[in-house]
């Protein structure tokens, strides 16, 4: 488990809202992936976006006042487990029990035990998965409240969230229909919530926080890397950002990323393959993975940050990136005027290649990115409207 600690900081929020008996709500996130990055643990090779928001959600809401917990996979911690202020209590291995019928045993069976266990007031879930449908189940039979959070623009489009089994698409959107409150990142997830789902979700924003030590690059004037982070998925086309470092040989690249956590979201040897073409060009360091506190220090030495998704949500790593002032270039629209949008290698390359030759302009779009963060991003803002939602459904 690691040592750092949430910094405590004075935070300009309402008063957190209190149950019939006074005392402050008690939130549950059940995030059965988190525990890697709660823990800070270097030797589990998970670090999802949706976990990261979570964790960093989660930190908050203990920070100021709320009493906080977190179901996750069992990882061979011990149970209940407290880190920055917020109680983890496991519930099975991820691969435990016998194909087909752990769906029942171990999964539903010590999912349901511990959702009792904990016994909250609210939980809140993120990302699309058949939990949605336990836990807005769970809620309705025990007097509880539930929140669902969109962690990708495909969450709420009919055929294209990330589940596999049919199964569990059904859980997953019983569960929209069912639980308290939803939660979008975008008005894209607003609209296709709406839309495909008849629901009106709440807009709340992702959050990040810079780390102590972090070094904006608005402040240092500019690192030298061209930078690309995530897991390695076909969705998010780590070959394109390859494809720009072939033309800009004069650039120094930097490619994070492991492999998928999943088989359903990993095409064999896809991995292997991008780990090998890495290799072939002298002017790409490939990392593979990395656990987040060693990804921090990569955005201190960023120029520009690159994403070549299909789609995205709002990935944390812009938000690392506008945090620090460090510009971003990508494939994907995610509604914020400071993203440049490229469509294809040559017009990326352009884009890329021009943030390191006209100061002027990346003085410009720097400034532009960390104003954006500021305005939109900022954990006080995101803490202070997850404050009137909770109120909204505790009163």
């Amino acid at each position: 488990m690691g040592k750092a600690m949430l910094r405590q900081v004075e935070l300009d929020v309402p008063e957190p809202p209190r149950t019939s008996s006074g005392r402050k709500p008690h939130i549950c996130f059940v995030a059965p992936y988190a525990w890697p990055v709660l823990s800070r643990d270097p030797n589990i090779q998970v670090v999802g976006g949706a976990e990261v928001q979570q964790c960093i959600l989660a930190r908050l809401l203990a920070a100021n006042g709320y009493r906080v917990s977190m179901i996750c996979f069992d990882y061979g911690q011990p149970s209940p487990a407290l880190v920055d202020g917020v109680t983890v209590y496991k519930s099975f291995r991820p691969n435990e029990g016998v194909p087909v019928l752990r769906f029942l045993h171990p999964r539903l069976t010590t999912m349901w035990r511990v959702l009792r266990e904990v016994d909250a007031d609210v939980y809140y879930q993120r990302s699309s998965a058949m939990w949605t449908g336990i836990i807005a189940e769970f809620c309705r039979l025990h007097g509880k409240r539930s929140i669902y959070a969109g962690a990708s623009d495909r969450d709420f489009d009919i055929g294209h969230e990330q589940i596999v089994h049919a199964r569990d698409k059904w859980l997953y959107r019983r569960g929209l229909g069912r639980v308290d409150r939803i939660v979008a990142q975008n008005p894209y997830q607003i609209e296709s919530c709406r839309r495909n789902h008849q629901r009106q979700a709440v807009l709340i924003p992702s959050c990040y926080e810079l780390p102590a030590d972090a070094k904006p690059a608005s402040l240092a004037g500019g690192g030298d890397r061209v930078l690309w982070v995530g897991t390695i998925h076909g969705y998010k086309r780590p070959e394109l950002f390859l494809d720009i470092a072939e033309r800009l040989p004069q650039q120094e690249f930097v490619l994070i990323g492991g492999p998928s956590v999943g088989g359903e979201r990993l095409k064999p040897g896809y991995f292997e393959a991008i780990r090998a073409r890495a290799a072939t060009l002298p002017n790409v360091e490939f990392t593979g993975f990395l656990p987040l506190a060693q990804v921090e220090p990569w955005f201190d030495r960023a120029r520009v940050l690159v994403n070549t998704s299909v789609y995205e949500g709002m990935p944390n790593v812009f938000l690392q990136a506008w945090a620090r002032g460090v510009p971003t270039v990508a494939t994907v629209d995610v509604g914020a005027p400071v993203n440049a949008v490229f469509a294809d290698a040559e017009q990326g390359a352009a884009k890329v290649a021009a943030l390191f030759s006209d100061e002027k302009l990346w003085q410009q779009a720097s400034a532009d990115s960390l104003a954006y963060f500021q305005r939109n991003h900022s954990s006080t803002e995101v803490l202070a409207r997850y404050s009137r939602l909770i109120e909204e459904l505790v009163s």
